[in-house]
């Protein structure tokens, strides 16, 4: 899945108390507040998507100046946490205390590290999230039609600002590698185009009128929109690709690991704390990928005996090559997808027992950032404002995106996976710095990943190519912890990577090239899924164990989502409180 910028706002008046406050709930409370209201601050477009009006448009400063002055704010709130006495506080007050404090600290941490200037991946940067920000905005009436023009009209200093940044990264020696940026200007020339009504920028005014609008008044913000796009969003993209080009790509580090940069070990060492919310090291992680694949293995050789097939490689070629598992067309696809996530829709009450309200819907995923990205990913929606949920999937390469791993694919983006879990998140009764702005990738993609096995026991995988499917798609993420630790801490080649994703898994050539790819550009994030996955998997065997006859499976799921995206050893907690208090009931 990929990772919502949660930004926000209106301006805010914030009064900061003296680091000595009193000890008690208020003043947790008073802190959350501050920080919550200083995010919608300096995040506008997050904001928006939260509802918050904001006739003069403005956008998140990207700059490195503005960084440093939220840290410091960051460092004050911290201060005013440490002098809580934490005994004072209930068990939701201690979670919330707990979740701002690890935060905030990360994001001190983070600031003294050269790689924060690292500003963009192998599948993007400003210039498509920029691009994407009109998907979390609302388009009601004539005024956020105006808001979002005039964001519009402010591309140019993003990118000023952006590639300031990214220039800061250039000298440092903070540059992505060149192995794995290969292509990555199409991200960037894809948004460029001759008729500004083509353009994604202008994409919100395709859609139906609103109601409130009339014809003439939306006509003249069209027009608008049109010549922002010409007279600002395309020079700054022109003036960004010859940037790439000519300055950054030749200076792409030779080296794939994260490692080989100044500070890179320490670095990476902090990424794998904040990326799993654990303490283990590149080696310990790097073992129990070892070990979970020898495991799977051996479950993809039980079910190629059940297709008919003597063995495990000889069944992986025919669900790679046989035309039959592929899509002539997109729209073949998409429908296709579409089929599967209905059936799941139909399941979902079987397995949770507080479902999310918030609809979702299915995307392709745009055109210039297809072929050089992942399978599908998922983005956020907002009841605040109308909008839902959406599964992306890629339809490029069709002859690399087989059928059987559908039903794996959808469990892990839509249902009951990120949809499920975010869009339920963002109903609970919690502050709002954590239903907005709580995001633990290990327990986000470990609950995702762990969706993709709850398809057992919805029957998804009814067919050996379809559990063939459930199988690699977990035999790919237990070698994310073999690949991840293999390049950034133990120097392997991106071609030893891909020689051993080719070799354990039934993914196509093109998906292990795009995945390495972001292993490299994106450090330790793709050691989330798995870990998050074993500790739920592991308190479910507990809960199962401990309760007997008491276990009940939806109230087991209601309970490790129900407080939202929380660290590891937090979740534990929560499952423990639980199986003790079945227990005595």
């Amino acid at each position: 899945m990929r990772k919502m910028m949660w930004a926000a706002g209106t301006a805010a008046i914030l009064v900061f108390a003296s680091p000595v406050i009193a000890q008690d709930n208020t003043a947790l409370k008073d802190v959350a507040d501050q920080y919550w209201s200083y995010q919608l601050d300096q995040y506008p477009e997050f904001a928006s998507s939260l509802g918050v009006d904001d006739p003069i448009g403005r956008v998140s400063d990207a700059s490195l100046e503005a960084e440093d002055a939220r840290v410091a704010k960051a460092k004050l709130w911290l201060a005013q946490l440490d002098a809580i006495d934490t005994a004072t506080l209930s068990e939701d007050d201690k979670t919330n205390f707990g979740i701002l404090r690890r935060t905030l600290a990360e994001e001190i941490e983070l600031n003294g590290y050269g790689q924060r200037t690292i500003n963009i991946t192998n599948r993007g940067g400003w210039h498509q999230n920029f691009a994407s920000m009109q998907n979390n905005l609302p388009f009601r009436n004539a005024q956020d039609y105006r808001t979002y023009i005039n964001r519009l009209k402010q591309y140019a200093k993003v990118n000023d600002q952006s590639m300031a940044v990214a220039n800061k990264a250039l000298a440092g020696g903070y540059v992505q590698p060149c192995v794995s940026m290969e292509g990555y200007e199409t991200s960037i020339s894809g948004l460029l185009t001759d008729d500004p009504k083509a353009s994604r920028f202008y994409q919100p005014f395709t859609r139906k009128r609103p109601e409130s609008i009339d014809e003439a008044t939306f006509a003249s913000l069209a027009d608008d929109a049109s010549q922002t796009i010409q007279i600002i969003i395309n020079p700054a993209l022109k003036k960004h690709l010859a940037w790439y080009t000519k300055d950054y790509a030749p200076k792409c580090a030779k080296a794939p690991g994260i490692s080989a940069q100044p500070g890179g070990a320490k670095y990476y060492d902090f990424r794998i704390r904040q990326m799993t919310t654990t303490a283990k090291t590149a080696d310990e992680i790097h073992n129990i990928g070892l070990s979970e694949v020898k495991r799977i293995r051996a479950e993809m050789v039980e079910v190629a005996k059940e297709a008919g097939y003597d063995t495990r490689e000889a069944f992986i070629e025919h669900l790679r090559t046989d035309p039959q598992y592929y899509a002539k067309t997109p729209e073949e696809l998409m429908e296709k997808v579409a089929r599967v996530n209905k059936i799941i829709d139909g399941k979902m009450p079987s397995i949770i027992g507080k479902l999310a309200r918030l609809p979702y819907g299915i995307k392709e995923i745009p055109a210039e950032t297809a072929e050089g990205t992942t399978t599908a990913y998922y983005n956020p929606g907002s009841p605040d404002v109308g909008i839902a949920g959406f599964y992306y999937v890629n339809t490029s390469k069709l002859d690399q995106r087989p059928f059987w791993e559908i039903p794996a694919l959808s469990v892990h983006e839509a249902v009951p996976g990120h949809h499920q879990q975010i869009a339920l998140q963002q109903e609970l009764d919690m502050p709002d710095f954590r239903k907005y702005g709580a995001f633990f990738t290990a327990f986000v993609e470990g609950w995702g990943l762990y969706s993709e096995r709850l398809g057992i026991e919805m029957d998804l995988y009814d067919t050996p190519a379809k559990n063939m499917g459930r199988l690699s798609y977990e035999m790919w993420r237990a070698c994310r912890l073999v690949v991840d630790t293999g390049i950034h801490s133990k120097g392997w080649s991106k071609q030893r990577a891909i020689d051993f994703m080719t070799d354990n898994t039934a993914l196509s050539e093109a998906n292990i090239e795009a995945e390495v790819n972001r292993y490299i550009s994106w450090p330790a994030q793709a050691l989330a899924y798995k870990m998050g996955e074993l500790k739920i998997r592991e308190l479910r065997s507990k809960a199962t164990r401990e309760l007997g006859d008491k276990f009940d499976l939806r109230a087991f799921h209601d309970v490790v989502l129900g407080q939202g995206a929380v660290p590891l050893d937090m979740l534990e907690a929560q499952v423990n409180r639980w199986i003790e208090a079945r227990k005595a009931s």
